[in-house]
């Protein structure tokens, strides 16, 4: 639902990838973002409309994207979706922070786009910490991309975890991801992405952007 500038690039994208998809918008007018080969459905009405979403095909969705530039429409239509035609695979946006973490926390994915900006902002401003990259729905567990300090590189991972009580998820090295073993040892250029508490997350911050402490035998 939404043909803006992320809704038509969103669509297009997943028809490339040879799903079928059919866009939602309320202006007809919108449509004219798509390209002119483009092979999904549109459907001119409101998202929320249960008609709309039939004629959309809601009924045999496997997922369903709320990305208009209206917050409560894009809630309002996840919910419809959700909890009435049993799609699991929802995500809503949501510019508003406050209202993205109230929502999470009701089971619907919610993608926050001016703190998901900011932070990608401040990635690029200041020179260690970390970014959310996936929160569960009770805002309690996140993955994040932590930065680190210089020291840490040639430590095996299994380090790292025991300094801070965290996980890590799995690097990203050359670009291409990495599971990591027992024997994983931290190299320089790695990106690393930790699973941990959200209220670990200070802590686990401070002990990886600091010099490693040596461990005790």
């Amino acid at each position: 639902m939404g043909c803006g500038r992320v809704g038509a690039t969103l669509a297009q994208n997943i028809s490339e990838r040879g799903h079928s998809v059919a866009v939602v918008d309320q202006n007809n007018d919108a449509f004219r973002r798509l390209p002119s080969d483009f092979a999904g459905k549109k459907v001119t009405g409101v998202g929320f409309d249960r008609d709309t979403l039939v004629q959309a095909g809601i009924e045999e969705a496997f997922g369903f994207a709320a990305v208009s530039d209206g917050d409560n429409s894009n809630i309002l239509s996840a919910r419809v979706v959700r909890e009435t035609y049993g799609v699991d695979n929802v995500v809503a946006r949501i510019y508003d922070p406050q209202r993205a973490e109230i929502y999470q926390r009701l089971g619907i994915p919610t993608v926050a786009t001016v703190r998901w900006t900011a932070d990608q902002v401040l990635r690029r401003i200041l020179p260690l910490g970390s970014t959310d990259e996936l929160r569960d729905p009770s805002g309690k567990v996140r993955i994040a991309q932590v930065d680190y300090h210089a020291g840490w590189v040639g430590s095996p991972l299994r380090r790292l975890e025991r300094a801070t009580g965290a996980r890590v998820a799995f690097i990203s090295r050359f670009a291409e991801g990495v599971l990591p073993d027992d024997g994983t040892v931290l190299q320089e250029n790695d990106v690393l992405h930790v699973i941990m508490r959200v209220d670990d997350s200070a802590d686990v911050e401070r002990v990886l952007t600091a010099a490693p402490k040596e461990e005790s035998e």
